[in-house]
Formats: C-alpha cells, structure tokens, sequence
C-alpha cells in the first residue's frame, strides 16, 4: 500500500500549505480577539469573507468534493478521499481554515449528502448557494430526552400528511444552528414506528426560518460557544413543508446516514492530526524558549519522553487514517466499516492527550485564551462525542472481528 497523492493532489497541498503560512496564520489571532471583543460575536468578521473570496480566486476552493460521477459533473471534479486526506490535516491546524476554503463541517456532510441525495431541484435550492458559501446549514438528529449513542431512538417525528411532512420534536448538538446565515436545516424524523428500525426515519431539508423552528438556545461545549457558529437546541413545533423536501424517500434516512458517514469522519480525523501537528509545535516553541530550575523546561520532569510519544502517537493516527481514506476509495465503505470506527476511536484521543500535553508545558497559558490549546482540547473532546461516542465505534470493531474470527472458524 502506498498512500502518495496524486500529482494534482500534491500541488493542491502545496497551495493550501501556502496560503495558510502567508493569508491565514498572519490574522488568525487577531481575528479571533475581534471575535471575543465584538458587542455582537455571532455576526461574521468580513475578514472571513475577504479571505474566502482570496482562496476560491486563488482556485482552494470545495476541496472536499468527491470525484465527479455521472449526475454530479456539474460541480466541478473533486478529489479522493486518500487525495484530500492531506489537505484536511492542514486545515485542522487552524480554526479558521475550514470556513476559507468552504470545506468545514457540518457544511461539508450536507452538500455531500445532497451531492449524492437530492433532487436537481434540492440541488439548484440548497446545494449551489452552500457551494458558493451565501448560505450555511445545520444537521438536526440529536435529541436531548434520549440516548443519541443509538439513532434508531429519534423520537422527534416526521410525519406525511398528503404534500407535506408535519415534523415536531427537539433536536440539540445542531452545529452552525447559531451563524446568521445559516438557512438549511436537515432533520431526521421518525416516520413510521412499527417498521423495521433501520427504516423508521426519514431526513427532511427544512428551510431555518419555517414556521414552528425556534433556536431554543445555543450550547456552550466546555463554555465555549464557537461564535459564530455555534451549537443549539432546536425546537419543531408543527413545522410543515412540502413532500417535496423528503431526501431519497420516507424511511430512507439510515441509507443516507450511512452514505455520509465514511468520508466525514475521515475529514474530521485529519483536521484532529493537524491540530495534533501544531499543538506540538507549540509545545516545542514553549519547551525549547522556557527556562526552569536553570534548565528549559524540554530537559525537567520527562518532557523529552512526552514529545518522542506524541510524535510516535500522531504519525501512528495518520497512518491508520491514510489506510481508511485508501480502503473507502477501493472498496467503499462496507470494506472500510472497522477502520471507519478504528480512526473515530484512535484520533480524538490521541490528539487530546497531545494537546494536554502542550498545555501542560504551557502552565497558566495553556488554560487561557492567549493559546489556542484550550479550544484545542475541546475540540478534540468533543469528538469523542461526536458522529458517535467512542463506546458505539468500539462495539462495531468488536463485532467484525468476532464475524470474521468465527467466520475463519467454521471455514476450519
């Protein structure tokens, strides 16, 4: 196996590296204390909008999209998911980069899905303004009265009543709820109860401002509300649109899911790495400027140590992410199932306990807003939550290995 991208693949990481170290790492903290002293921090800084329109001129843009296929050539020719692997970790080293390039979540999931799901009328709607970044969307799937770990338990319902689709319920969790140009909202809703679980649901495109949607509120992850995009609590109350905005069909929501699930959760491990990649970069600045009982701090207390694992711990992460990424392109994502878990379990983690360690070299500093290890270490936090907590991907490991070791048994 060899996961050297593409030679379009290579002169796009190029560029995306470039662009990072000369447009975007220069004001990046500048633009995030102007985030934290605006009177209003939920209204988008224009320097995200002036940075946007350099890198979609400068040809980084929707990087993400999958390669072109018969249906979808008119939103131009994507990359694999080995090709973007690379790209993704770069963005991940800043928080801002995914936003410039159009290539952050849950944006990214949802073009996807209605790359591959919606209708050319859904498509021209929805699909065409989140591609130029006029608009932004939400995923509404988590409830907060029951455990989302297992999502054939939404209870929030979906109703078909002639035309249109009736949805009620609560939904939380539904990042980038919060930005005001945020207008698309998919739903997934229970549509039919006594029908096999993996066919209860069905995912409904939902305009933002439709009668009967209410932003409850939006959700601090670790006191942190992630203006101006945010996580909020989403009340449907009596929401009707037209039958028309079902995707795919009622009771087709888990086929969709799974659609999504692959590639997404290849982009978010990556973006891990790079913020693994550059937490320890800080680390080293800090370890190697800093001076302790007549020593820098690299030299007190096992650091060295710490800094050897944290470099073994990420070049193991990307790895087993690059083989992913490999497995989805050759075999999709039935041959890639465990290593689609493997990663979500191994990468959040990894990166947490590097960027913990970063802090603690960082003393004080580390904890405040002066770094960017803090928001860090939430982020990868949460997404041991996030697309599924780890406990749901360890039970869906365990289960093929068992399905192929007592497979290989009776073979015997």
């Amino acid at each position: 196996m060899w996961f050297e991208p593409s030679a379009r693949a290579q002169d796009l990481i190029a560029r995306v590296a470039e662009f990072l170290r000369t447009e975007i790492e220069p004001v990046e903290a500048e633009l995030h204390t102007a985030i934290r002293s605006a009177g209003d921090p939920w209204r988008p800084q224009p320097l995200i909008k002036d940075l946007q329109a350099r890198a979609r001129a400068a040809g980084l843009w929707n990087l993400f999209l999958p390669p072109a296929e018969p249906g979808n050539e008119q939103y131009g020719e994507g990359l694999s998911n080995l090709d973007y692997a690379p790209i993704a970790e770069l963005t991940g080293r800043s928080f801002i980069a995914p936003y410039v390039f159009n290539c952050n979540a849950p944006d990214t999931g949802n073009m996807e899905v209605l790359l591959r799901y919606g209708t050319d009328e859904q498509q021209k709607r929805w699909l065409e303004p989140l591609l130029d970044a006029t608009i932004r969307s939400a995923f509404c799937m988590t409830e907060p009265d029951v455990a989302s770990s297992d999502a054939t338990n939404m209870a929030a319902t979906a109703v078909v009543e002639g035309n249109e689709v009736v949805l009620n319920g609560r939904k939380w969790w539904s990042t980038g709820v919060g930005h005001p140009d945020c207008e698309l909202l998919i739903f997934m809703g229970l549509t039919a109860p006594d029908a096999h679980r993996y066919e209860r649901h069905t995912m409904v495109l939902v305009p933002r401002d439709a009668p009967g949607v209410k932003v409850v509120r939006l959700l601090p992850a670790m006191s942190r509300y992630d203006e101006p995009h945010g996580h909020g609590e989403v009340s449907f109350t009596n929401v009707r649109v037209p039958v028309e905005n079902i995707l795919v069909g009622p009771g087709k929501a888990f086929e969709i899911a799974q659609g999504r699930l692959g590639p997404g959760r290849v982009h978010h491990c990556m973006r891990l790495i790079g913020l693994a990649e550059k937490s320890l970069e800080l680390a080293l600045r800090r370890g190697t400027s800093r001076t302790a009982f007549g020593k820098p701090l690299v030299n007190l207390g096992g650091n060295r140590e710490r800094i050897a694992d944290a470099r073994i711990a990420i070049n193991q992460a990307r790895l087993l992410v690059l083989q992913t990424a490999y497995l989805l392109d050759t075999q999709g994502l039935v041959g890639a199932l465990s290593e689609v878990s493997q990663i979500k379990v191994a990468v959040p983690r990894m990166a947490q306990d590097v960027i913990d360690m970063a802090i603690q070299l960082h003393g004080g500093g580390g904890l405040s807003d002066d770094f960017p290890l803090a928001a860090a270490w939430t982020s990868a936090r949460a997404l041991r939550l996030a697309d599924g907590p780890d406990e749901v991907h360890r039970g869906v490991i365990a289960k093929i290995e068992l399905a192929s070791y007592l497979a290989g048994q009776e073979a015997t």
